[in-house]
């Protein structure tokens, strides 16, 4: 597997875990049960994509993405700050979809500075963007 795969393959799995991990979190505080089912069918499908990174990395037998305790910490808490005085489904969509936007903007970067990988890490990364875009959409009826 060439390194540029591997790459994009690591973005996929930080930021599909990353919205895992944002997701769990900010599910205990959701009030609304349509914005919770809504963030139950995101969870799932970030976590088949982030699956199909997994899989291809590990069949390649390329080191895959490890994420810090810092790192999730650091998300949980930033959550927990930005919820503490609203937690309302405004907010909750908010937070939300800025992390999407991170998340977009973080794949464009990655896929711009590993141009030289193959289609089938570019498709999966191509899935995500198109995910987390269709993720905004459906959040912004909460807003």
């Amino acid at each position: 597997m060439k390194k540029d795969d591997q790459e994009i393959l690591k973005e996929v799995q930080k930021n599909s875990g990353m919205a895992i991990s944002a997701i769990d979190t900010i599910s205990e505080k959701v009030q609304n049960d349509e914005l919770l089912h809504e963030l139950s069918k995101e969870r799932l499908l970030y976590s088949v994509i982030q699956n199909k990174a997994t899989d291809r990395l590990q069949s390649e037998r390329a080191e895959g993405y490890h994420g810090s305790a810092v790192q999730d910490m650091m998300l949980k808490g930033g959550i927990q700050m930005n919820t503490l005085t609203n937690c309302s489904a405004s907010k909750i969509a908010e937070l939300m979809i800025q992390g999407s936007n991170r998340g977009i903007t973080s794949m464009w970067k990655s896929m711009n500075h590993h141009q030289n990988s193959g289609n089938t890490s570019m498709e999966i990364a191509n899935e995500l963007i198109a995910f987390e875009e269709k993720a905004i959409s459906r959040l912004k009826k909460f807003l």
